[in-house]
């Protein structure tokens, strides 16, 4: 994969950071690397359902921002990034004491990036439960001018 801004890693931080519905949800940006990102969020009775359960809100939301982020990484700088189309399998209920969303790039191209991203229940003694996964499509636009 083409590294196509060095300045990658402080991009997609800076972006997570103004990403107030991430905030609303606790959501942690864990880790950054060229074509993969990961987002944890803890749970606490409101990201739930009625069975107790992550709510599968939570669960399409990190894997879209997780799938949106690993394609910001290969974009070049003045870059910002769309979720223009996804498709999320709900596989096991998200039960557990949080949530991973781990996102790689499938391919990245000029203007359209596809991902994949896979979310985890973790549970207490810290064994996953593959809950989810998600194929996005993302694309590319400019960032608007700091006017």
């Amino acid at each position: 994969m083409q590294i196509r801004n060095e300045h990658f890693g402080e991009v997609v931080r800076a972006s997570f950071a103004r990403q107030l519905f991430m905030e609303h949800l606790g959501a942690e940006l864990t880790s950054v690397e060229p074509g993969a990102v990961q987002i944890e969020v803890p749970n606490r009775s409101a990201l739930t359902q009625q069975h107790g359960f992550f709510h599968a809100g939570v669960t399409t939301s990190i894997a879209d921002s997780a799938c949106g982020y690993a394609a910001l990484t290969l974009m070049p700088a003045g870059s910002e990034v769309l979720s223009v189309e996804f498709k999320i399998n709900l596989m096991a209920p998200g039960r557990g004491e949080r949530l991973v969303a781990r996102s790689t790039v499938v391919r990245s191209g000029r203007t359209i990036t596809v991902c994949q991203g896979d979310v985890y229940a973790v549970a207490p003694d810290g064994a996953e439960s593959h809950c989810a996964t998600m194929v996005a499509t993302m694309m590319r636009v400019e960032a608007p001018s700091p006017d």
